[in-house]
């Protein structure tokens, strides 16, 4: 699996009201902030790729992060399908959550460029001011 994009920075408007919260409390990346590139071997016959985030080095629990793939990314493979994860945001939680699976038939399945994007929720003034940050962990594993 080869993993490219560029870190996601959320810039909040400073809230200038007493007793007001964020507003919006949730905030989307770009469709494609991630894109991967899979292969699935064809003795494995299908894959499925999971994610899960690691604080770095904190984390607010009221903060969620979720992921969605936005395409299918692009294939040589015609007998080949790639489902799940594309109709709504995933929430990460720091254990794997499976994003979507790739089905090989009789051929190597490799899939280009698949957009993935990423939603913040929770934001809110009862969060302790702080930068937080952390990391998206991928994995390629037989279903």
């Amino acid at each position: 699996m080869t993993i490219s994009g560029s870190d996601w920075t959320v810039n909040l408007t400073p809230v200038t009201e007493a007793g007001s919260d964020y507003n919006p409390n949730t905030y989307l990346s770009d469709p494609t902030q991630i894109q991967l590139t899979v292969s699935v071997p064809l003795l494995l016959g299908s894959g499925r790729v999971s994610a899960h985030y690691q604080p770095n080095p904190n984390w607010d629990p009221a903060l969620k992060l979720a992921i969605k793939r936005t395409n299918d990314g692009t294939t040589l493979c015609v007998l080949c399908t790639i489902t799940g994860g594309k109709d709504d945001f995933l929430t990460l939680a720091q254990t794997d959550i499976d994003i979507f699976k790739i089905q090989a038939v009789l051929a190597l399945a490799a899939y280009n460029n698949i957009g993935l994007q990423l939603r913040l929720s929770g934001v809110s003034v009862t969060i302790p001011a702080a930068a937080y940050n952390s990391r998206i962990m991928f994995t390629v594993s037989s279903p």
